[in-house]
């Protein structure tokens, strides 16, 4: 599986010259435009500048855990989720702790 790495942003932001000239251009009676912000793309479209602005994360280098399917009975699981954000973390630690009280082999 190849990695997925960040693309690096080539971007630059508008030169002096680049915004006195978008400004120049703008309709009137609108000045309220920020283009201290603004960026120059190698232009390739809207598309290619929001995809080179895009975060990108990239594979876990060392997982410490595996992504698996299971069922739960639908009372457990409401139980756990009715108690917030970071519920399959806490159904990992009851699940931890069952395995170290009952001695798996």
């Amino acid at each position: 599986m190849p990695i997925v790495r960040k693309p690096k942003a080539t971007l630059t932001t508008f030169s002096a010259a680049q915004k006195e000239a978008a400004l120049a251009a703008a309709p009137t009676g609108v000045d309220a435009v920020d283009w201290s912000k603004g960026t120059t793309t190698s232009g390739d479209g809207v598309a290619a500048t929001l995809q080179a602005l895009r975060r990108v994360r990239g594979k876990n280098k060392q997982p410490t855990r595996e992504q698996v399917a299971i069922r739960l009975d639908r009372e457990v699981l409401a139980k756990f989720r009715a108690s917030g954000r970071g519920w399959q973390t806490r159904v990992n630690a009851a699940l931890v702790q069952w395995v170290k009280e009952h001695e798996i082999a």
